[in-house]
């Protein structure tokens, strides 16, 4: 009788792309497999939570437990990416994790478990054009827990801004632009000083004379 519902302990159509290994190998590896591929992270989530969840499917009294925890990281920047490597010690506590943590949230996201072939050196870093994951490459929705929006759309609006800062530059260095600033030579601006005598009140004597004499002769001259 085929199976109403399908195992949940059975992997998914999940492979490594870089893979060279023929698919009848690969299923034989994955059979006998401990590592798994866990996607679907937060940005965010620390190795510290993954080792939390994941340890509730080990089983440390029959030889097993997790052996390490490889966290995905971004090739440029060195910081998670939204994916890691979990290696247990035995085949069945990775079976139990696909079954019971496969489709559980983390971080409220929901995360997804396939059993790998196994983790080797490199398979940490992302593989995007940007140095992330792939599927975060030509994402157009928002996921603030994956960097907000994917990285083609970050990039645009980094060109965008740029061509608007270049084309406000050149309007404010090219022909005819209006200069910036303005007012600060009236601070700068020196005063120069009146040389003009204050009037006294001898000057005003002096006046008053000298209007008297002038009245004087201007008389002897109607005179003549």
């Amino acid at each position: 009788m085929a199976h109403v519902v399908q195992p949940l302990d059975q992997p998914s159509n999940y492979k490594d792309s870089q893979s060279r290994v023929e698919r009848a190998k690969q299923n034989d590896l994955l059979s006998k497999s401990t590592t798994l591929y866990i996607g679907n992270l937060s940005f965010y989530t620390t190795e510290e939570q993954i080792y939390e969840l994941f340890t509730k499917c080990a089983s440390p009294e029959d030889g097993g437990g997790i052996k390490r925890i490889i966290m995905g990281l971004d090739r440029n920047t060195r910081t998670p990416c939204g994916f890691c490597f979990v290696e247990y010690y035995t085949h069945a506590e990775a079976l139990a994790s696909m079954k019971y943590v496969s489709g559980t949230k983390l971080d409220e996201r929901i995360i997804r478990c396939d059993l790998d072939l196994g983790y080797k050196e490199g398979r940490q870093f992302g593989r995007g054009k940007s140095g992330g994951q792939v599927r975060d490459e030509h994402r157009q929705d928002y996921d603030p827990g994956r960097g907000g929006w994917g990285a083609q759309a970050q990039r645009l609006e980094a060109e965008r801004r740029r061509e608007v800062e270049e084309r406000y530059a050149d309007a404010q260095e090219g022909p005819g632009a209006v200069a910036g600033g303005g007012g600060d030579w009236k601070e700068s601006e020196t005063v120069v000083p009146s040389r003009k005598r204050g009037r006294s009140p001898d000057d005003e004597g002096d006046n008053v004379r000298m209007g008297h004499h002038r009245s004087r002769d201007d008389m002897e001259v109607e005179r003549m």
